[in-house]
């Protein structure tokens, strides 16, 4: 995450990156940190309480967070950084990882699969 937010609030010139044209590049980018982020945030909560945590409520916080979290970074964007812009569509795409990150999470250990929530 704190990768995340250096590169979210840091300017690059244009010099120092490569120079290649993918349309919507930067929402699937978005998408994919913040479902990553979601699983990863959701399995951390589950090692940390042993499972004891139900495993909704969990999701619930989780994707809380991560949701929070976007539209902090992209108001900051917006109002504290000269060269970078927030962008509405920016949280929806991290708001759509988020919820997908939180769906694998439900599917892999809901129903009879061997991965089980509590330890």
């Amino acid at each position: 995450m704190v990768f995340i937010t250096l590169l979210s609030l840091f300017s690059f010139s244009e010099n120092d990156l490569p120079n290649f044209e993918i349309a919507n590049l930067d929402k699937l980018v978005h998408f994919t940190f913040y479902y990553v982020g979601t699983v990863f945030g959701a399995l951390t909560i589950r090692e940390r309480t042993h499972g004891k945590r139900g495993l909704v409520k969990s999701i619930i916080t989780i994707v809380a967070v991560m949701v929070l979290y976007g539209i902090v970074i992209e108001v900051i964007q917006s109002e504290l950084t000269v060269a970078r812009e927030g962008d509405i569509f920016d949280v929806l795409a991290n708001t759509l990882g988020a919820l997908f990150g939180a769906l694998s999470i439900k599917l892999q250990f809901s129903g009879k699969r061997q991965l089980k929530w509590k330890n």
